[in-house]
């Protein structure tokens, strides 16, 4: 694949002013001012003569739409859609400033280099150099800058598609991941994500009775009852399931046939991964094959001397694809036992259950040859992700959606992974520039 300097260098330093921009996103309301990452990319596109609008979920919550229209009203549209936010930085941990933006030694750095400021950045610039050559598509071709997808969504993605979908209706969408080199076995892999994983938190409150704490005896103390929750919890082992996306994944993995064998095999996968010893991987892998269960936030009592009447559990359950919320309470009486199941109170404070698309689109076909292109002999490899990311949103209103980009040969896997949300993230300008060729490839060969 041939790099374009210019358009190169046009997206690193929309990148770099992005990252200057600083839109943290921590998770509360007032926070993201993605407004400002907005405003640069809508003052910038119209620099073009394309017409952006902007919507406002919340104060300083603000996501940017530009469209080129089709000349067919039956063709399919494409969307490319990237977030302008990024999460919290703890500088002490950073080499460098974290929000300089600087380009150093072909590499730009700051927080959101990486997740997923890069990848806007090029959508932007590609979607402008069509827009700037005239670029005529059957169907529309859209680009979608939001907000909030650290955050879950809820003032981005989500409340775009329930209150303005016309804006931003696709039947094929692109949005982040995707594209990092993997060796195998065979040579070099391409991950295309087509799923990701699904968020079922839960608020589990376990009652008791007040009392004394100088006379403990026979006391129905929450806190204790509790303790068991959250012990059966880190106790449970849910039957792997060996989907086909894990069947792939395991087919390129660096491990012995005996090895990759047993990951086949839900009597014997939890062993093997037991004896990695690179047990980070271990950790990827499990999420991969298994619906996980994490109890992250307990609170509870009130004073040293008092026995409490009640404590607070906050559990991050993730799901496979196909389970569904009935298949999260069934995990959770199993996992406690019916009796301690029914003597607690369950609410779910978060459901957004795994989401796929197919591989047999066009839009498969199209991402698959022209990343192969920058990688000769790769082979892409179809992948689950543990995380979450705003393709949810569009599969659930009906949409194709893929995580797709182009990394450089040199930011593998591991390298990735260390960035990714990580001290010291940053990227390649050669990522950069073939991220961006991607999109104007295949908006042209979609949509021409």
């Amino acid at each position: 694949m041939e790099i374009d300097a210019t358009r190169t260098n046009t997206a690193t330093e929309l990148l770099q002013t992005m990252i200057r921009n600083e839109c943290v996103n921590d998770g509360t309301l007032e926070s993201g001012e993605e407004e400002r990452n907005s405003d640069l990319l809508e003052t910038w596109l119209e620099g073009s003569g394309l017409d952006c609008q902007h919507f406002d979920s919340a104060p300083g919550r603000r996501s940017i739409v530009s469209r080129i229209e089709g000349s067919d009203p039956d063709a399919p549209s494409l969307c490319l859609m990237g977030h302008t936010d990024v999460v919290p930085v703890s500088p002490e941990g950073w080499s460098r400033e974290p929000f300089s933006g600087e380009l150093i030694d072909g590499e730009v750095w700051g927080r959101g280099a990486i997740d997923m400021l890069s990848q806007t950045a090029a959508m932007a610039t590609a979607f402008r150099h069509l827009a700037d050559t005239g670029f005529r598509p059957k169907g529309d071709l859209i680009f979608f800058g939001v907000a909030d997808e650290e955050a879950g969504g809820t003032w981005g993605a989500k409340w775009m598609l329930d209150n303005n979908l016309d804006a931003v209706r696709a039947d094929y969408v692109i949005t982040e991941w995707g594209g990092v080199p993997i060796d195998t076995p065979t040579g070099t892999a391409l991950s295309l994500n087509i799923a990701e994983k699904g968020v079922a938190w839960q608020k589990l409150v376990v009652k008791g009775t007040p009392g004394h704490g100088s006379m403990p005896y026979g006391t129905d103390n929450a806190l204790v009852t509790a303790a068991e929750v959250v012990r059966r919890l880190a106790d449970y082992r849910p039957t792997p399931n060996i989907h086909d996306l894990w069947r792939h994944q395991v087919a390129n993995l660096n491990f012995s046939d005996d090895v990759k064998d047993a990951m086949l095999d839900p009597d014997r996968l939890d062993d093997a991964l037991a004896d990695l010893p690179d047990q980070m991987h271990a950790r990827t892998l499990h999420a991969c094959s298994h619906t996980t269960f994490s109890p992250n936030v307990v609170s509870g009592g009130s004073k040293t001397n008092t026995i409490p009447d009640e404590v607070i559990i906050e559990l991050d359950i993730r799901t496979l694809p196909g389970e569904t919320p009935e298949d999260v309470q069934e995990h959770l009486r199993i996992a406690l036992g019916q009796k301690l199941y029914d003597a607690i109170d369950v609410t779910p404070i978060h459901l957004d259950m795994a989401t796929r698309s197919p591989m047999d689109t066009p839009l498969w076909d199209v991402l698959s040859d022209i990343m192969q292109s920058a990688h000769p002999g790769a082979a892409i490899q179809p992948s689950l992700i543990t995380g979450g990311t705003d393709a949810r949103f569009y599969r659930e209103a009906g949409s194709v959606a893929y995580g797709a980009s182009l990394f450089s040969a040199g930011m593998r896997a591991e390298v990735f992974a260390d960035r990714f949300h990580g001290n010291d993230e940053r990227i390649d300008v050669e990522s950069i520039g073939l991220t961006t060729e991607l999109f104007v490839e295949a908006a042209k060969r979609m949509l021409t």
